[in-house]
């Protein structure tokens, strides 16, 4: 395994960017080449410049969660008299740039105004000043107290999202039927069902993808931090180096390379797949009984909004039963935006009750407003369930010294690649002696 160097993993994060865009949006990356990069020729005189992803689909498919954040800007725009320019960028395979690596580019040379960031990025532009500190926004009154402290760097809030994205797993519940199979709680009724499964002539149960297998590690990593009642002296211990991240890690990794091991994922495939892509034909051919995507991914019809089968959408198996698994995302304005002003009020308008019970109600999210509640489709029940009993685990969390999503989604590659679990254990030790160590 290659030696990790200090730096070396920010940059990079998973495709989480389901609060502006559906479906592959942030798990694709690419370079700034004009077939990727969709510019605005010509500025109005009032223009803020929105740097996002663009989806990767088909073009004829209904996408919610577009014309969601469509509604918003709209709204925006009507009552400020400016024009919110879109910018957009996705990637034609798993070998060009991430949309991250790309907003990194622009936010640091201020080419844009305002950014929908994932967690690494938003914690790397955090850290160095890049990005402007939101409190002062009235709309931040109405935030849920987890979105404030998930989002907050160096004591500056520094993005807000439209949406909660939670993440669980996808299950095709005709199939677990058929085999005379409960739902799965925990990691060891997962790998039986997969063994059942398999012994029946299902070559892999498990759907994956380069992104988001490190869901199944957070589910086990911090099951216990985030639902044990002794969340912040256990975040305070791995910030001061009394904890390692890798004692918490390991389980998780040592399940994944269980699942590799029997056959339950393909990892040659995996290391190599875009977000869904990959997976979702042969999980809505029901070939494969259980896939991972994030809360929308459910309501639209260009991910698994629409199956033949009933599906149900549960949290990853952990020691407290099914887990949802909880990232943050989220608009940063550039604390040297041509256009900051109007771009300060946009991102108000957008992020205001009445926009987000817009957005709320048309994509059918969790809402960052404490205010705001919306009915879930069926088969997001008992994910939703979960997270309004308060049990859920933080993919990501500003307040923690090692950037969690990224990072781990980069370590997990590693080990899909072959890399042994204590080689990603070092790697995660490396990191966070690199942390301790910052000026």
């Amino acid at each position: 395994m290659r030696k990790w160097k200090k730096g070396d993993f920010r940059g990079w994060a998973a495709a989480v960017l389901a609060g502006f865009m559906a479906l592959s949006l942030a798990s694709c990356g690419g370079d700034t080449d004009p077939k990727n990069l969709i510019t605005q020729e010509k500025e109005d005189v009032r223009v803020v410049n929105l740097f996002s992803p663009m989806e990767k689909s088909d073009p004829n498919a209904k996408n919610t969660a577009r014309s969601a954040s469509d509604l918003t800007v709209m709204m925006a725009e009507e009552e400020l008299g400016v024009t919110v320019a879109y910018k957009t960028y996705t990637a034609e395979d798993h070998q060009d740039k991430t949309y991250d690596d790309v907003t990194l580019e622009r936010a640091r040379n201020n080419m844009d105004d305002l950014y929908l960031l994932n967690p690494d990025t938003l914690l790397a532009l955090g850290e160095e000043g890049k990005l402007m500190d939101l409190s002062g926004l009235e709309s931040t009154k109405n935030l849920r107290e987890i979105i404030k402290i998930a989002n907050t760097v160096d004591g500056k809030l520094v993005a807000i999202p439209q949406e909660v994205v939670a993440y669980g797993l996808f299950v095709n519940v005709d199939l677990f039927r058929e085999y005379g199979l409960n739902l799965p709680e925990t990691p060891e009724e997962f790998l039986e069902c997969c063994r059942v499964f398999k012994e029946n002539g299902i070559e892999t149960p498990v759907g994956a993808n380069r992104w988001w297998l490190e869901t199944f590690i957070f589910a086990q990593a911090y099951a216990e931090l985030y639902n044990g009642g002794n969340t912040a002296a256990e975040i305070a211990a791995l910030n001061s180096g009394e904890t390692r991240y890798s004692d918490y890690m390991r389980p998780g990794f040592l399940f994944l390379q269980e699942l590799i091991d029997r056959g339950y994922i393909d990892a040659e495939k995996a290391a190599v797949s875009e977000a869904i892509e990959a997976e979702r034909p042969d999980f809505l051919a029901g070939k494969t009984p259980i896939v991972m995507a994030y809360w929308g991914a459910a309501n639209t019809e260009t991910a698994y909004g629409k199956t033949d089968f009933e599906m149900q959408v549960i949290g990853f198996p952990s020691s407290l039963g099914q887990m949802p698994v909880m990232p943050m995302t989220g608009f940063g304005v550039g604390v040297n935006a041509e256009h900051a002003e109007d771009a300060l009020r946009v991102l108000d308008i957008i992020v205001s009750d009445r926009a987000l019970q817009v957005y709320s109600e048309t994509n059918r999210v969790i809402s960052p407003s404490k205010n705001i509640k919306v009915d879930c489709v069926p088969a997001l029940r008992p994910l939703n369930d979960r997270i309004e009993e308060g049990v859920y685990v933080l993919g990501s969390n500003a307040g923690m010294k090692v950037e969690q999503w990224g990072n781990t989604c980069l370590i997990v590659r590693e080990l899909l690649n072959g890399a042994t679990v204590d080689e990603c254990m070092a790697a995660f030790d490396e990191l966070q002696d690199a942390a301790l160590n910052k000026p």
